[in-house]
């Protein structure tokens, strides 16, 4: 017999964005499709310890999700106007995609569209494709979770007002578009890679296959695009290495510590033959093509030593050009560290104090640091300030491990 409770969380970590996806083109409503899906989740945990799991829990949830839907417009005293609409679209045959049909694809490029501002797109899309809460992409926004929750109503209201369409745009459309679709799918992808929750498993296989799936999809629309390649390639690399990244104990390995015979070979081949492409092209690469060739650059290696730290930092101080964040300098620091040694490296991370001072891998990178250089006691000071400000518990393991050796 299914275990209820595992079944539940299963099916939230696979259904979510098809739930809300179907609900969204019925109703044409972001709030309603979101309230109705987390309405029909609450009913499972209710009655499936009691009646047992449905042998279709996605068609289940569905069809609840739409009687919950259909509830509150009744409650609303607008049935008649909205139910009829509501069945207006359900009986229409679906707009066509073009090459592609996919209902999540839609609802995504609904999220990110133009008439809202960037972090809106992005914290949208990862509530209702993603299934995030407002917690957690509060946290990889670095903001509170009230003021997220703000921005994710304020974002729906203005697709509500402005009548956006639920659709992919056609093909004059779809560049202006796409930035902010792989923004999205790359903050899921991290999401799912290294959750920012200590309530969710540490690493959340379903998001990043969901947004590997849907970068192909997106490749398929648009398969000259630089941008969309350099992110395809980025996440295969970057998954292909995630067999290795937690171990037995249920703690964070970095990167020297990884077992490279579990990496994914595969993935890896695949990747890099993405990014030799779009070498071989010549044209200006950009920020997903960039990272995704830092990350060739590792999984050629096969030892840490063997890593070419110099091809890594000529690689950083390109993408600092692109992008001149905190993050990517952070990040730059660290192969920098590789390159020319804890002391250089260290200077430039005490640089990025005030940007990062909430950011617990800025404390995490500094401990590391610090505890090369031998300040043993000021390491320890900085990883219980990385550990104070991580969501991740396979993270705050190995930080705790580290501070403690």
């Amino acid at each position: 017999m299914r275990d209820p409770h595992e079944a539940i969380t299963r099916a939230h970590r696979e259904e979510w964005s098809r739930v809300v996806a179907s609900l969204t083109r019925r109703f044409g409503d972001l709030d309603v499709a979101e309230e109705a899906a987390a309405e029909a989740f609450a009913t499972a945990v209710e009655r499936w310890p009691a009646d047992g799991v449905p042998p279709n829990p996605g068609g289940w949830l569905t069809t609840t999700a739409n009687h919950k839907a259909i509830d509150r417009i009744r409650r609303e005293n607008k049935r008649e106007v909205k139910h009829k609409e509501a069945q207006v679209r359900y009986d229409d045959p679906a707009e066509p995609l073009g090459a592609i049909d996919d209902e999540r694809l839609r609802l995504i490029f609904t999220c990110a569209h133009p008439a809202l501002a960037m972090e809106a797109r992005v914290a949208l899309t990862l509530r209702m494709v993603g299934g995030l809460t407002a917690a957690e992409i509060g946290r990889a926004f670095l903001v509170r979770e009230d003021s997220m929750t703000r921005r994710i109503t304020r974002a729906k209201v203005k697709i509500k007002e402005a009548a956006i369409p639920y659709r992919v745009p056609d093909a004059d459309g779809l560049p202006a578009r796409v930035s902010g679709v792989l923004a999205v799918l790359y903050l899921v992808f991290n999401e799912g890679y290294l959750s920012t929750s200590p309530d969710a498993d540490p690493v959340r296989a379903e998001l990043t296959a969901e947004a590997i799936r849907l970068t192909r999809l997106i490749r398929e629309l648009l398969p000259q695009d630089g941008e969309v390649a350099g992110l395809l390639a980025l996440m295969l690399l970057i998954e292909a290495r995630r067999p290795a990244r937690v171990s037995p104990g249920g703690e964070l390995v970095t990167l020297d510590e990884q077992d490279r015979g579990a990496w994914d070979a595969a993935l890896i081949a695949e990747g890099h033959r993405l990014v030799r492409e779009r070498l071989a092209t010549g044209a200006a690469p950009g920020r997903y093509q960039v990272l995704a060739a830092i990350n060739a650059v590792h999984t050629s290696a096969r030892t840490m030593e063997e890593t070419d730290w110099s091809q890594v930092v000529a690689l950083y101080d390109q993408l600092v050009r692109l992008d001149p964040s905190p993050i990517v300098a952070l990040n730059r620091a660290i192969a920098i560290a590789e390159l020319d040694g804890p002391e250089v490296a260290l200077a430039a991370v005490d640089r990025l104090v005030e940007p990062l001072a909430g950011y617990h891998s800025f404390h995490a990178t500094r401990a590391d640091l610090l505890r090369r250089l031998g300040r043993n006691r000021d390491a320890r000071a900085a990883y219980a300030l990385a550990i104070e400000l991580a969501g991740n518990t396979a993270e705050v393991a190995a930080l705790t491990r580290r501070r403690d050796l």
